[in-house]
């Protein structure tokens, strides 16, 4: 019953923004369907007028979409033209606003296509993405529960592959058995391609596993995360394995210092931009400002990166209920790269770290 609350929560305040007569909404991505609907499928639209709202779906999944929405009409198209046009006539529909983020320039070719037979007008502006991110932006206790238990089951996996990390194992080896276990607990799948590099890799911030094996006195970089009922999780760990060069500990200091220092300037009221500033400003003032060239962390929830964006440019102020990542590195190009990211909400007057593995620096 609470997941229903949200759920049509969640489509009142779209329809809210259908402020006049024959106003509509269309979604199409399937991260909106599934916030709109709470149902998983690869297909489908969600159809919001300012007096009702529906799922409408294909054969493969119409028996599971009327099982489980209870909130909003379900219909099972034949031809979804036919079913569009009769909607349109009993609504009188006149204009429709569609995502204009997550969505192909095909997709939007087909409904232009679609509601032109119906004289509807097509608006593929920023006005839907505006409202359906404010939305997504703030996480309800059904979000924040998921959210949790992604990144409980990627900190499990994590202290396992410790024990495959050594000489001799490749990056891809890692990657595989990371993947196992984390399914094996209870992802539904990896939240992004991981990223488990090694050596000189880890001074790439995105870098790709291969077969690059690991020697003592390597750092090994995870950026990792799993997929759990439709809500990611997304950690940093670096390791180091058989000792550390000064350099690297001082690195690797200088990382933990400012990542910590961003983490105490989190909470609400207090801007994006702001929490960049504590630890790009760490960075900076131990002279490697121009090794850490990416934003400090990102919104999570139904996509790996959401609003909002904790960088330089960024003047949004954080709320209770973001969830956000932090995340800064320094990346010394051809030696190595040191990235620590946790994963934390926005409380009432703080915030909580959902991630609870620690930051010292291993040595494996």
């Amino acid at each position: 019953m609470e997941q229903i609350d949200y759920l049509e929560k969640r489509i009142k305040r779209i329809r809210f923004g259908l402020t006049q007569p024959g106003e509509a909404a269309i979604i199409l991505s399937n991260q909106n369907r599934l916030y709109l609907t709470g149902f998983k499928s690869s297909a489908g639209l969600v159809l919001i007028t300012r007096s009702s709202a529906y799922f409408i779906v294909d054969f493969r999944y119409g028996e599971a979409a009327k099982q489980n929405i209870k909130h909003i009409d379900v219909i099972v198209y034949t031809k979804l033209s036919d079913t569009l046009e009769k909607l349109c006539k009993k609504h009188c529909i006149k204009k429709t606003y569609f995502e204009n983020e997550g969505i192909t320039l095909a997709q939007a070719e087909l409904y232009k296509s679609m509601l032109k037979a119906c004289e509807v007008k097509c608006s593929f502006t920023n006005y839907l993405d505006k409202i359906i991110n404010n939305l997504r932006i703030i996480k309800t206790q059904d979000e924040i529960e998921k959210l949790e238990e992604a990144q409980r089951i990627t900190e499990d996996a994590y202290l396992e592959i410790l024990n495959y990390i050594k000489p001799g194992v490749t990056e891809r080896d890692i990657a595989l058995e990371l993947e196992y276990l984390m399914r094996k607990k209870g992802a539904d799948g990896v939240a992004f391609d991981l990223i488990t590099i090694t050596g000189t890799n880890t001074s790439k911030p995105h870098g790709v596993p291969g077969n690059t094996v690991i020697n003592s006195g390597d750092f090994f970089t995870m950026d990792i995360g799993v997929l759990f009922d439709g809500y990611h999780s997304d950690m940093t760990r670096t390791v180091a394995v058989g000792s550390v060069s000064d350099e690297q500990e001082k690195i690797y200091n200088i990382v933990l210092n400012a990542q910590t220092t961003a983490l105490a300037q989190i909470k609400p009221g207090v801007s994006c931009a702001s929490v960049d500033a504590a630890a790009r400003d760490v960075i900076i003032a131990e002279g490697y400002g121009e090794c850490f060239g990416h934003s400090t962390g990102h919104g999570v929830g139904l996509d790996i990166h959401e609003f909002p964006a904790v960088s330089v440019n960024n003047s949004q102020i954080l709320s209770e209920g973001m969830v956000i990542t932090c995340e800064p590195g320094i990346y010394l190009p051809e030696k190595f790269g040191v990235r620590i990211e946790d994963m934390v909400l926005l409380t009432q007057d703080g915030m909580k770290n959902f991630t609870n593995v620690t930051k010292e620096l291993i040595i494996l």
